[in-house]
């Protein structure tokens, strides 16, 4: 898929776990790691935003397009 999600990324910049954004989100650790591993069709724009309050952060920062992926 050409959509990769970077969230690991970002949590290991803001120096956090997985389960402390899942508990700050409101969203199962499962639904994160699925998140985390590109395993979903969609995101809700809600929880887009909450990733990004708590990320401090931007869309941008947590999805890249990569064309012939």
């Amino acid at each position: 898929m050409p959509i990769v999600v970077n969230l690991d990324v970002m949590l290991a910049r803001r120096k956090m776990k997985s389960k402390e954004l899942a508990d700050a989100i409101g969203i199962s650790e499962t639904n994160l790691s699925l998140l985390k591993q590109g395993h979903v069709k969609g995101v809700r724009f809600a929880t887009l935003e909450a990733i990004c309050r708590v990320l401090e952060c931007q869309p941008g920062d947590l999805l890249e397009y990569r064309p012939g992926d």
